[in-house]
């Protein structure tokens, strides 16, 4: 099995250190660290992420795939920073206001990463005003925002609200996603996609901005 082949198995299994020793493997045995990180780290997670869709893992093990992840990013990034590697795109991810729950944030912000992203995380109980800050401070491509009570749904659709009168509506694409949100209620707000879980939110902020 190659390097990477292994780093990928290793990723989905959460063996952090051994993940991050074969980092520094590959970068000896002179791949790049592109490679890496798209053909050993990033597919690891994302072939996590398929099965994660089909019921056939669950959050604790994308959580501790995340940690093996962030493990070998860690090792790769003084590689990377050296490279000037490009991300896919930048997202402002935040849980609307109201609403502290973080768990689903916390995995789009893992599927995204594991997709290539750049992820600015605003938190949970966000404001709409500190995301429109956000989307002038970082110029994202896509602002992602999460709500899970019916109570907050419509928060959702006050930080859309704000973007336009802000002037900024046209700079990004909006998604929205969360226990209670519908593609109908996603239309009705105006947001540009619905991803009814993380896995797929990854794939519909890709295709919106491709």
């Amino acid at each position: 099995m190659s390097t990477l082949s292994e780093m990928a198995e290793l990723v989905q299994k959460g063996k952090a250190q051994e993940v991050s020793d074969l980092v520094t493997k590959a970068i000896d045995e002179g791949i790049s660290a592109q490679q890496i990180l798209d053909d050993g780290l990033l597919k690891g997670m994302g072939e996590l992420g398929v099965k994660f869709k089909n019921n056939e893992v669950f959050v604790p093990e994308v959580l501790i795939a995340a940690r093996a992840l962030n493990k070998g990013t860690e090792t790769l990034k003084s590689t990377l920073v050296d490279m000037d590697v490009k991300s896919v795109g930048k997202v402002v991810l935040a849980t609307v206001a109201g609403d502290l729950h973080d768990i689903g944030k916390n995995l789009v912000k893992l599927m995204l990463e594991g997709s290539g992203f750049e992820v600015i995380d605003l938190g949970t109980d966000v404001p709409a005003d500190k995301i429109v800050a956000a989307v002038n401070e970082y110029n994202p491509d896509v602002v992602a925002l999460s709500a899970l009570l019916t109570t907050t749904m419509a928060a959702q659709g006050d930080v859309i609200k704000a973007l336009e009168a802000a002037g900024d509506r046209d700079k990004v694409k909006v998604i929205v996603g969360g226990a209670p949100i519908t593609e109908a209620f996603a239309n009705e707000i105006g947001a540009d996609g619905y991803s009814e879980d993380a896995s797929g939110a990854a794939d519909i902020a890709k295709a919106l901005i491709s």
